[in-house]
């Protein structure tokens, strides 16, 4: 992870600095302190490239100057538009940006001068979780085309406020790059087994983590979950997580503890239904819905958040072979609902049945929220900038809509209704696990209703966003995290104690 220090403002004697200038501040304006010192220090040479450049302090606009003297290696001005729009999801972009332009420096400063101490927090997160790379598995990679930045000092007038700021943020940062580096490792190695040991190691954070296996469920009778996974080599496993961070108190007074559930398929052919080769290799990160809750719980834990938090993660694979299950089956959930499997490509409900189930009757939980990526149809729907969400609550509804605009891990809410929950009726059991192509992603979200039992409950379908084609100013290419930011921001403006 990039290192992230904080001094105050002063010019660097060497290095590379990034200027972050608000829309019409020049050296006279209160984010331009630094831009006269570099100014003075190259003899013009920032100002006459800024001038040549025409650059106003649009938000996303960036000069870069090359060796403009004084020892300065580089000196980058990115735009932060008008200062009193600077939300700190804004300032984590710029934060961002400013990573990405000096990626190739040894050394570099970030300039927050006219800042609060909060903001540059916010800046030194957007760098950090754009500074990400997953290259574990990259041999003959030659030193050259590696990032050299490891260290970015922000300057600041309020270095003690912004450091103390950081502390919550470095544990957030640390929680997003847990979940991205689980979506990014490739199905032969994330294993349901292996997936749940990463969970163990939450346990050094204060996180009390208890592993169900295949004897354990099916004694349970999770005949939803343990049904998708007869196809593979590879056992499944639940993975429950527990974070009391919630002052102690009377139990009797203490609230009921918040939950978090994702879907956990490691890899998914879809069975019996097999999907088309092309892009199958895509379906490693089926299990991102999980990535986020157990990246959640480490970011909730190593913030120290005060609030009780479980977090539930189904593990499983999906494959095809002469014991997987075959569409037309019908199995019994562990709710005692029964389950007509029309298609094995539609595993991840079956998956949450018996987790989401469990979750309630096991803790009663203040509400729920699963995350999965669950179906294509979200996609058509929403593209890749928005999750699509259902809520049978509208105080919690509005919660995640206002945690999703602040985060930048944007929400668009989705209905529901009888007429599409008649689509999944079956002729021979109590539900079927897929209600035709119209609607797709309602119909999936109304048969995981089925198993909330009346609780407060909201379904997350990240299929469109949790993993990204392009670079964005804090999400590199890759695994995305989504989630991660969204609920940790949701818990931080309305669960903590």
């Amino acid at each position: 992870m990039l290192d992230i220090a904080f001094a105050k403002s002063a010019l660097p004697k060497s290095g590379a600095l990034a200027l972050l200038l608000a829309e019409g501040d020049g050296a006279e304006g209160a984010t331009g302190t630094l831009l006269a010192a570099a100014d003075a220090a190259t003899t013009g040479a920032v100002s006459r490239a800024l001038a040549a450049a025409e650059f106003t302090g649009k938000r996303g606009q960036s000069v870069t100057v090359l060796a403009p003297g004084a020892e300065l290696t580089r000196v980058v001005a990115i735009g932060l538009g008008k200062l009193d729009s600077l939300t700190p999801k804004l300032a984590e972009d710029a934060g961002g940006q400013a990573q990405a332009l000096l990626a190739r420096e040894p050394a570099a400063a970030v300039s927050a001068a006219g800042l609060t101490g909060a903001q540059a927090a916010a800046i030194a997160l957007g760098a950090v979780l754009r500074s990400y790379r997953f290259d574990l598995y990259r041999t003959t990679e030659k030193a050259d085309d590696k990032p050299k930045l490891a260290k970015l000092t922000v300057l600041t007038a309020e270095a003690a406020k912004a450091k103390d700021a950081w502390a919550g943020g470095k544990g957030v940062a640390n929680g997003v790059f847990l979940a991205r580096d689980l979506v990014s490792e490739p199905p032969n190695v994330l294993t349901p087994a292996a997936m749940a040991e990463r969970c163990k190691k939450l346990e050094d954070l204060g996180v009390k983590v208890e592993i169900f296996g295949p004897k354990e469920m099916t004694k349970l009778g999770f005949g939803a979950l343990m049904g998708v996974a007869m196809g593979s080599a590879q056992e499944p496993r639940m993975v429950v997580m527990h974070w009391n961070g919630a002052p102690a108190g009377k139990k009797s007074t203490k609230p009921a503890p918040i939950a978090f559930i994702g879907k956990g398929v490691t890899f998914d052919t879809g069975g019996i239904s097999i999907k088309p080769a092309g892009g199958m290799e895509d379906m490693k990160w089926d299990m991102a819905g999980a990535g986020a809750v157990i990246g959640l719980m480490a970011a909730l834990a190593g913030r120290k958040a005060k609030v009780d938090a479980i977090g539930l993660v189904g593990l499983v694979e999906n494959m095809p072979s002469g014991t997987a299950q075959r569409p037309g089956d019908v199995v019994k959930s562990y709710s005692g609902q029964t389950i007509e499997v029309i298609n094995t490509d539609a595993e991840g409900r079956l998956v949450l049945a018996d987790v989401l189930w469990y979750c309630q009757q096991k803790y009663n939980p203040r509400c729920m929220i699963d995350l999965a990526t669950l179906t294509g149809a979200i996609i058509i729907s929403l593209g890749h900038e928005y999750a699509g969400f259902f809520a049978n609550d509208d105080t919690l509804a509005n919660q995640l809509a206002a945690a999703g605009t602040a985060s930048g891990e944007l929400l668009w809410r989705m209905p529901l209704g009888d007429a599409y929950d008649k689509q999944i009726r079956s002729d021979i059991a109590d539900m079927k696990n897929v209600g035709g192509r119209p609607g797709g992603a309602i119909t999936a979200a109304q048969f995981i209703q089925r198993f909330v039992n009346g609780k407060v409950w909201a379904h997350l379908d990240i299929a469109g966003t949790a993993w990204s084609s392009k670079d964005a100013p804090t999400v590199p290419k890759g695994a995305t995290a989504y989630g991660v930011r969204l609920l940790d921001r949701l818990v931080a403006d309305n669960y903590e104690a």
